[in-house]
């Protein structure tokens, strides 16, 4: 898709429920496409109506010229988190589009197809002792399987929005879930993400 000014315009979504740090992926990529990468970038979140365990979207739009349009219209790549999200926004997602599940959190529907990239990323961050960095793990794969920002304005980002004295946790966690992508990262057509 074009941006108003004729550059490629790259969407995002990561969908899942609260608690699980969508929110936090989605202002680290955009942090990582404007402040690292020198683009442009529009972040918006969206809450179920619960605080905790409610549905919970972060949509981001990244393009190398002003954005005209801020809202994700159709995402090059779909994280999702949660199975409600899966069925919402990963099951029928637009041709093309790269669906990444956790596999213990989402059960694609078989029939799927490409069949859905999967990163084990809570498990990843439950043996590292903290699931809580199950999310910047997910950051980690995407860095290796999509183009939408360089590994290094990424992981530049994370350590910049994370809190102190854990950037080294969770630039590990960035890490680990980088190189599951890498030797993963495969959709089931055996292209690459």
């Amino acid at each position: 898709m074009m941006d108003g000014k004729g550059m490629a315009r790259k969407e995002i979504r990561i969908a899942g429920f609260g608690g699980q740090g969508v929110v936090l992926c989605g202002a680290i990529i955009g942090k990582a496409a404007s402040i690292y990468d020198k683009g442009f970038a529009t972040f918006t979140q969206s809450y179920g109506p619960e605080a905790r365990g409610g549905s919970c979207t972060a949509e981001v739009v990244i393009s190398r010229e002003p954005i005209d349009y801020p809202y994700v219209t159709s995402p090059e790549v779909v994280v999702i988190l949660a199975q409600e999200a899966y069925s919402k926004y990963g099951l029928n997602a637009p041709e093309g589009t790269l669906v990444i599940i956790d596999p213990d959190l989402v059960t694609p529907d078989p029939s799927q197809h490409p069949a859905p990239l999967s990163v084990p990323a809570t498990r990843t961050a439950r043996e590292m002792g903290r699931v809580v960095v199950a999310n910047i793990v997910m950051l980690g794969f995407l860095a290796a399987v999509s183009d939408l920002v360089s590994y290094e304005a990424l992981r530049d980002s994370v350590l910049a929005s994370v809190p102190e004295g854990t950037g080294d946790f969770n630039l590990k966690a960035f890490d680990l879930g980088h190189s599951y992508g890498l030797e993963h990262g495969r959709r089931g057509d055996g292209t690459a993400g």
